[in-house]
């Protein structure tokens, strides 16, 4: 017979071989802490402020003193919280004279409203404008003037001005034998490229050079290549200067400060400019009239639209299209700004949809042929009316847009985004 075991006794001595089998508990501080901390990640690096060129005042003034300067400034001529005419003469630069592209010095005049000459009530300084009667700078403009600056935020596309102003200016120089400099902004759109390139058959003021409707450049890496590639009148170069941004490449998203003309108020609008422009050409409004310029699209014509809006006189918008009239169609502002900054492509899909649901279709397009100056070329009002998928168009662009961006990689600053 087995002998009756102790049972306490039996336990204690169980316990015991149990803790010496697992060891010593290692109650090292160090150990607990790095037990209870989760691994450490690596912090996300912060990116660093975008400087502008003309905030990069130490890098400009010592070639600005004892000259007497012109500038080429509007609205967003801003370095920090004061306007660079102001920082300039605060700084004793002779600043003499002010040219103002289009929309005018303070930006509020509508788009292709003729600007008149006058006085900057600030400061007493004559302003000429370059969108009136006058788009490039005469000899007698440019009497005494030591040198040219240009300051003027662009949004990379080829239908706005602001390119075409500058190019005319550095003729004039180039003519003249003075100096041009750059003081250069981001691109907000300068993240890619994309479009039709112009023909040159199609030339105008919203649309000089043989470049895509989206030129990913900034207006110093754009003044570049049309000095270089001889593209002023009759090849000869201007003595040019580009003051660069800090912390800046074509990968980066700048937020404008200041809207760069009336009818663009934010960066819905600057994001969606590129694609929805085209509608200038055509009976859909894009939104000039109303607080959504260049976010909604639509026309009386447009029978189901699920937005409704109607145009009225606003300052910047006289005259808009189809004013006092209810047009249906589409509201653009309620995209998610992300998906818009991040799509790096135009978007045709508004301009076929559009068309396909406009009624009668001969009267979409306008008479005047605006469409095919914006668009460069004939060649796409041809393949919307063929009912060409955004697949087949794009295609037809990609020959133009890889030798131009050869000629474009030649003239870059900053670290592209490819």
């Amino acid at each position: 017979m087995f002998k009756k075991i102790n049972f306490p006794i039996f336990f204690l001595f169980l316990f015991s071989i149990l803790l010496a089998s697992c060891g010593s508990p290692d109650i090292n501080s160090k150990n607990i802490e790095k037990a209870e901390q989760p691994e450490a990640k690596p912090e996300k690096e912060i990116p660093k402020e975008i400087i502008t060129g003309a905030q990069n005042i130490s890098a400009y003034l010592p070639i600005l003193k004892e000259k007497n300067i012109a500038l080429v400034v509007n609205q967003t001529s801003m370095v920090g919280k004061k306007h660079l005419v102001d920082a300039l003469l605060k700084l004793n630069i002779s600043v003499k004279k002010i040219f103002a592209p289009e929309h005018g010095f303070r930006g509020t005049a509508d788009a292709g409203a003729k600007i008149k000459d006058g006085v900057d009530t600030q400061t007493g300084l004559p302003v000429t404008s370059l969108y009136g009667k006058n788009r490039k700078p005469s000899k007698k403009h440019l009497a005494g003037i030591d040198m040219v600056v240009f300051d003027v935020q662009d949004v990379g596309a080829r239908f706005y001005t602001y390119i075409s102003t500058m190019s005319y200016v550095m003729e004039a120089c180039a003519e003249n034998n003075i100096p041009f400099m750059v003081l250069d902004r981001p691109n907000p759109n300068g993240h890619y490229v994309d479009g039709p390139v112009l023909d040159p058959k199609f030339s105008s003021f919203i649309g000089l050079h043989k470049v895509p409707v989206v030129h990913g450049m900034t207006m110093g890496e754009y003044a570049k290549m049309v000095n270089g590639e001889g593209w002023l009148k009759n090849g000869i170069k201007c003595d040019l200067a580009v003051i660069e941004c800090g912390n800046y490449d074509h990968n980066s998203f700048y937020e404008l400060p200041i809207k760069p003309s009336p009818n663009l108020p934010n960066m819905h609008a600057i994001y969606l400019y590129p694609s929805i422009c085209f509608f200038e050409g055509t009976d859909i409004s894009v939104g000039r009239g109303t607080d959504k310029q260049f976010q909604v699209l639509g026309a009386p014509g447009i029978k189901d639209g699920e937005y409704e809006f109607t145009p009225e006189p606003k300052p910047g918008a006289k005259h808009p299209k189809h004013e006092g009239e209810v047009c249906k169609g589409v509201d653009l502002s309620i995209l998610n700004i992300d998906g818009l900054k991040n799509r790096r492509s135009l978007n045709l899909s508004y301009l076929i949809d559009f068309y396909k649901n406009y009624e009668p279709k001969k009267s979409f397009f306008l008479k005047n042929n605006f469409f095919d100056k914006l668009a460069g070329t004939d060649i796409l009002q041809q393949q919307i009316k063929a009912g060409k998928t955004e697949n087949e168009i794009r295609e037809s662009w990609q020959k133009g847009l890889n030798e131009f961006k050869k000629i474009r990689k030649k003239y870059l600053l900053y670290k592209d985004f490819e």
